[in-house]
């Protein structure tokens, strides 16, 4: 045991020297990141807070509706597995009712006889499931009273791909009703900073995503807009940005339809108002949302045990694995 120790601590000890020596361009002292931010990628502009006036107003004009999904999957490999979706859009609004949306899937009950889908199509197929549930529960919200904004968990872009023809007709809705529809990304991926590096230095190897760059950088409360011409999203019609939202280093992204893009920075402002300063730079109520709509591993396995018979369950959704824990 003791010699796997040293071979992990001096392969520990290599990558750390490996990752120190691949970001030592753009984070040494003599590389000034502000100036090369302003210049290449966007503004770095200051957020102040909702007042309290300006917070009520939001509360007149109909609050703010939050949408979130949730799949979960119990079983083993294809077909013995089912599959669990949650949407859920809840409103600050107590007069309008939370909106849950759920779906199931298992090819148990498909003509398929064998796997036909690749590990990459099998995502596309779940990721196609959960944006169209939350889609149709952002659009049943909206319709029973429009509110004031409506914040989808994630970038916005996913829509566009994966429930087209639903998102278009939730744009349009909030469009002829006057609701702002923007998304918080707590989980960014995109590369834009990278990208402009490695034009500058062109040893830079491998993806840099934006989030470890910006990783302390940005001051609790600033928030860096992205210029449209460098904004891939910006060609599927959102502009957006990133902000550190809390006393966290971490940063969140925004995301608006492109129609509203003049209120990106408001959007901003009302996501630093309703985020703790001390949490991890997720608003608040959207963190309510994420956690109501969860489907927790104890959850599947309570539903499929009260709501299948024990046969059905343990013949077909019930893996090895499991089966040696019961």
């Amino acid at each position: 045991m003791l010699s796997i120790n040293d071979e992990l601590k001096s392969k520990l000890t290599d990558l750390n020297g490996a990752i120190a020596k691949k970001y030592s361009p753009i984070f040494s002292n003599n590389f000034d990141m502000k100036i090369f931010l302003e210049q290449n990628i966007g503004t770095i502009v200051n957020l102040e807070k909702l007042s309290e006036k300006e917070l009520s107003k939001i509360k007149e004009k109909g609050g703010l509706v939050a949408v979130d999904g949730s799949t979960n999957r119990k079983g083993g490999s294809f077909p013995h597995y089912i599959e669990l979706y949650q949407g859920l859009a809840k409103s600050t609004n107590q007069d309008v009712e939370d909106v849950y949306l759920t779906d199931i899937y298992t090819p148990i009950l498909s003509d398929i006889k064998e796997n036909p889908l690749e590990d990459e199509e099998e995502t596309d197929e779940k990721n196609r499931r959960l944006a169209q549930i939350e889609v149709k529960a952002a659009l049943e919200s909206v319709k029973k009273r429009p509110p004031y904004a409506l914040v989808m968990d994630g970038g916005l872009i996913r829509y566009t791909i994966y429930a087209k023809e639903l998102w278009e007709e939730l744009v349009e809705f909030c469009l002829l009703n006057d609701v702002i529809l923007f998304g918080t990304i707590k989980d960014i991926k995109t590369k834009i900073i990278g990208e402009e590096l490695k034009n500058i230095y062109k040893d830079l190897k491998g993806p840099l995503y934006d989030r470890e760059i910006l990783f302390g950088f940005l001051q609790y409360k600033e928030m860096l807009t992205i210029y449209d011409e460098l904004n891939k999203k910006e060609q599927s019609g959102f502009s957006s940005g990133f902000l550190r939202s809390s006393l966290s280093p971490n940063i969140v992204g925004i995301d608006i339809i492109e129609e509203q893009r003049h209120l990106l920075i408001d959007m901003a402002k009302l996501i630093v108002t309703l985020t703790p300063e001390n949490s991890r730079g997720v608003p608040l109520f959207l963190d309510i949302v994420d956690k109501e709509v969860k489907i927790t591993d104890d959850l599947i396995e309570a539903l499929l045990e009260r709501y299948l018979d024990r046969d059905i369950y343990e013949r077909l959704f019930v893996s090895e694995r499991d089966k040696r824990n019961l």
